[in-house]
């Protein structure tokens, strides 16, 4: 199996894990945990997970990339993590759901500027058409309801631009060093940044009041979406361009409907094809190789 089809592989995987992400981390924060107290729990139950990989995966990193480093620690886990929690505290799933699928256009844009991607007509017709699907797909299944304010909604486009801009600066250094050895770095100072932040929510969590199933979302959102779905989309940059990478957020909204659909929690509409049929190809004309930029 080639790098390639094993990176569209993992990046199916990570979305489907973040399909499950918006209920479970719905249950326990902000009821249980305040949300830069559940970012900083993130951080320290995944950090040592990516520092005990590294006892296998021995390498050594240059000085010089460590401010690198620091800055992805910065775009990728703090603003990222800590955005995005406070945000899904103030907003409304459907508001954060719109949002957050603008993150393949910014990648888009950044990706132009830092890393001279070139913006071909095929993929930027991929991206439109996933938007497009996506955003059908959200709305049509939304209620009227509105739970959120103006700030939330900012924090979470923030959150998609730092996300972007996370995937843009990595991607020179996967051609340099293992995506463990990356990653351990990234939160390594990624929890020093939250953690003044974080820490006293952290300190006030009354861990007595949690069931069973509160622990089980506490550990798959630590296990699965900060320590696997971070592994996954980190390593499918190795092959894929931070475009392409970007744009399988829009399987997100396809995956959460499937779920429920396979649970019985909704049914099959028209919109839910058309939506399927936008995203798919949008991501598979995404997805298609482009010629480096002339120099």
């Amino acid at each position: 199996m080639s790098k390639t089809t094993l990176a569209h592989l993992a990046l199916i995987t990570a979305m489907c894990i973040y399909a499950l992400s918006f209920s479970l981390i719905k249950e326990v924060t902000p009821s249980h945990i305040a949300p830069l107290g559940f970012v900083l729990m993130r951080i320290l139950g995944a950090a040592p997970l990516f520092w005990l990989c590294r006892l296998v995966i021995r390498e050594r990193v240059d000085n010089k990339d460590l401010p690198r480093l620091l800055l992805l620690s910065v775009f990728g886990v703090a603003l990222n993590q800590s955005l995005f929690m406070t945000g899904m505290s103030r907003t409304a799933p459907i508001s954060a759901g719109i949002i957050m699928i603008t993150s393949p256009l910014l990648v888009l844009v950044i990706g132009n500027i830092i890393l001279r991607e070139r913006i071909t007509l095929t993929r930027l017709s991929g991206i439109l058409l996933g938007l497009a699907g996506a955003a059908l797909l959200i709305l049509t299944g939304s209620s009227s309801s509105r739970e959120d304010d103006a700030l939330g909604d900012l924090f979470i486009f923030i959150n998609a631009l730092s996300w972007g801009t996370y995937l843009v600066l990595v991607k020179p250094l996967m051609s340099k060093y293992h995506t463990v050895t990356i990653l351990s770095w990234v939160f390594l100072f990624g929890g020093i940044l939250v953690f003044p932040f974080g820490i006293q929510q952290l300190s006030a969590v009354e861990w007595h009041t949690f069931t069973g199933r509160h622990w089980f979302d506490v550990l798959f959102v630590v296990f699965g979406i900060t320590f696997v779905a971070y592994l996954l989309n980190t390593y499918a940059l190795s092959a894929l361009s931070p475009s392409v990478v970007s744009a399988y957020i829009y399987l997100q909204p396809l995956l959460a409907a499937a779920i429920a659909l396979w649970l019985g929690k909704d049914v099959l509409s028209w919109q839910k094809i058309v939506s399927a049929l936008f995203i798919f190809t949008g991501v598979w004309l995404a997805s298609r190789s482009t010629p480096p930029r002339a120099q």
